[in-house]
């Protein structure tokens, strides 16, 4: 999914989804950017699959692509610079930018964007960004407000923590709910569906990192050799553990080799018997 964000202020942005966003300076606008040198509808870009269409919704307030002026429509893509009014906003792909450090600072987790995306039929599709902490309800006083009955005036707060999104029920007197789950306070990720009472959305921002498989480094190879025994000395075979001992087949047959003891144990038997043997035949006349 790609976004449109201000290159010098990340916290101005929003996602391009279906069926498109607008920009200006009305809080209607999807991209709501406080600026006089922007109209109060400048642009629209409206999304279809991975084709991005931008329109110009003012004919006084010119748009640069790219530092060209262009006539409207024209097909955008990834990494296109808009100027508008004395912004520049980018096409970006989030899953490509590279950040400037692996380690998130306070600052630069403020950045972080998040917003919902509604599932409700009437506003299906527009975008809300989240910028820190958002009060949503039914009062115009409300940072996302809703004229709806069932909302109360002051229903949830947004919070972003740290980079984190966090959903906070302020009382209401429907709910708050997570995957259908009501909650009070919880951290909210992407792909969630969060509900208030039965106003539906989608939420969108960046991948849990915490959803990934750590990848352990390969254990070094067993040294036989190096195996300490039972009584603190090295390379007897009894002390080699039972996962590094070869295998042996059913009904196979193991034959030892004698131990150093064993083979003088067997000559000295051997020489003795040979003695004994000699003298005995002797004394029979054997060799007479």
């Amino acid at each position: 999914m790609l976004k449109l964000c201000d290159i010098k202020d990340s916290t101005q942005s929003v996602w391009l989804v279906s069926p498109g966003v607008t920009v200006g300076r009305a809080q209607s606008s999807d991209l709501c950017i406080a600026d006089d040198s922007i109209a109060k509808a400048h642009l629209k870009i409206s999304v279809d699959g991975d084709a991005l269409i931008l329109y110009s919704l003012s004919g006084d307030a010119s748009v640069l692509l790219n530092g060209k002026s262009i006539g409207t429509p024209c097909r955008l893509k990834v990494n296109d610079q808009l100027r508008v009014g004395s912004r520049t906003l980018k096409v970006i792909d989030p899953k490509m930018v590279k950040l400037k450090s692996s380690a998130p600072t306070p600052s630069s987790a403020k950045g972080v964007a998040w917003a919902l995306r509604a599932n409700h039929r009437a506003i299906a599709g527009k975008v809300f960004p989240v910028k820190g902490s958002s009060v949503v309800g039914r009062s115009d006083e409300c940072d996302i407000a809703f004229s709806l009955s069932h909302l109360s005036r002051r229903h949830a707060r947004l919070e972003v923590r740290e980079g984190l999104l966090f959903v906070v029920d302020l009382g209401s007197a429907n709910g708050t709910f997570i995957n259908n789950r009501k909650v009070s306070e919880s951290r909210v990720r992407r792909g969630d569906e969060l509900r208030f009472d039965t106003l539906s959305f989608s939420v969108v921002g960046p991948a849990d990192d915490n959803n990934r498989t750590a990848l352990r480094p390969a254990l070094a190879e067993f040294d036989l050799r190096n195996i300490p025994s039972a009584a603190g000395g090295q390379g007897d075979a009894d002390t080699v553990p039972h996962t590094v001992q070869k295998k042996v087949s059913d009904g196979a047959a193991v034959k030892e080799k004698p131990s150093g003891k064993n083979k003088v144990f067997l000559v000295t038997l051997v020489a003795a018997l040979g003695t004994a043997g000699y003298f005995w035949g002797a004394s029979q006349g054997v060799f007479g």
